[in-house]
């Protein structure tokens, strides 16, 4: 029943990703299938946790022109305007989720505990892989322990917290990816990086499990991006060689595999949980797929095609990224037309992007199963 009730809230939510994005706090009531959303996760998903978490400024995702598509102003968002996260929140009739961080914010309708640079594995277990985690000491583990503190605060009981999340969505991720990112960047090789992804995968299981016994009864794990496709991996594995890239994309096919073989191995771990826990809904985001096929249909989607795998905000090179000067640094331009860009920053992609993004992961969702009412 609870499979049931879940696709019929993706239907409703399907039949309204029509709205602008510039009205789209003009939204009629939110649905009654879900109340609150709880999102876990890194920079795709951040509204603002780094920049609470480092208020010294250097923080690039805390300046313009991050944000200027939609909020006029950096927000701590990795990327022009909004995020999956709320685009979700938008279509569900709620406000965008306050980041964790901020102080005296209104968490009725949910938090958001995600934070830029994020990883699976604690910061401590990357460490004892000679591993650094250069951005924040906030894994994933870390992320769950303040929903911990947060559930404990608010709930009276763990009956009182499960009656509170039985209308609630739990996002757990797009988690995992820095952990790989980080190793690789760091001189590790992708057979290296391949023997972690048990443990990473693990960690997110592990997140799955810790939700459940606050009460989730939804809850979607996003696998990972296609990274390969990204101007940073492409930069910063750029080669002659030209076996090294895939014929239809040119994306590096090595990354690109080691991001299959994690979407594998979390698959195979959701199916794990949903035998062990029948009663909670649990739906694997594809979003390495839904980033191919806007690769795939990008002239008909309105980006430019000799764009595609280039940074809109970005300067130099083949994919206008420079290793050494991102987004958001002085003398580095953004692109006059964010809407004809997949990626916004190099390793972000744009508001458009993300909004296409989730509308095909509704729309995937709903072709894969039987719906009724």
């Amino acid at each position: 029943m609870a499979n049931l009730t879940f696709l019929s809230l993706v239907l409703t939510l399907l039949f309204l990703l029509n709205f602008q994005v510039r009205n789209a706090h003009k939204l009629g009531p939110k649905f009654p299938y879900f109340d609150k959303i709880y999102q876990f996760g890194a920079s795709k998903a951040d509204t603002g946790n780094l920049i609470r978490e480092n208020p010294s400024g250097s923080t690039l995702c805390a300046r313009f022109p991050y944000g200027e598509t939609f909020f006029m102003n950096a927000t701590g968002r990795c990327s022009n305007g909004l995020l999956i996260i709320d685009y979700t929140a938008l279509s569900a009739g709620l406000p965008f989720l306050k980041p964790y961080k901020e102080i005296g914010a209104d968490f009725s309708n949910g938090v958001n505990f995600a934070v830029t640079g994020a990883t699976a594995l604690p910061v401590e277990t990357l460490a004892a892989m000679n591993i650094l985690s250069p951005y924040t000491r906030t894994s994933l583990h870390v992320q769950l322990d303040w929903m911990a503190s947060f559930f404990n605060s608010t709930c009276h009981s763990n009956t009182d917290c499960a009656e509170r999340n039985a209308n609630s969505l739990f996002m757990l991720g797009e988690i995992g990816s820095n952990d790989y990112t980080y190793a690789l960047f760091q001189g590790k090789s992708i057979q290296e990086a391949k023997q972690m992804v048990p443990q990473v995968v693990g960690a997110i299981a592990n997140g799955v499990r810790r939700v459940i016994q606050f009460g989730a009864t939804r809850v979607v794990v996003p696998g990972n991006f296609p990274v390969g496709c990204f101007p940073f991996y492409l930069t910063g594995f750029q080669t002659n060689d030209s076996t090294a890239y895939d014929e239809q994309f040119h994306c590096l096919k090595d990354i690109n595999n080691l991001s299959i073989y994690h979407n594998e191995h979390l698959q195979q771990a959701i199916d794990e949980l949903k035998t062990q826990n029948p009663k909670t809904t649990i739906i694997y985001a594809d979003y390495y797929n839904a980033f191919l096929w806007i690769l795939s249909k990008a002239q008909l989607l309105g980006f430019d095609v000799n764009s595609i795998q280039k940074a809109c905000c970005g300067i130099g090179g083949n994919y206008n990224f420079n290793m050494s000067k991102f987004c958001s640094m002085p003398g580095v331009p953004v692109c006059p037309n964010p809407y004809r860009y997949i990626s916004w920053d190099g390793i972000h992609v744009t508001q458009h992007a993300y909004k296409l993004i989730f509308e095909w992961l509704m729309h995937n969702s709903l072709t894969k199963l039987p719906l009724h009412f």
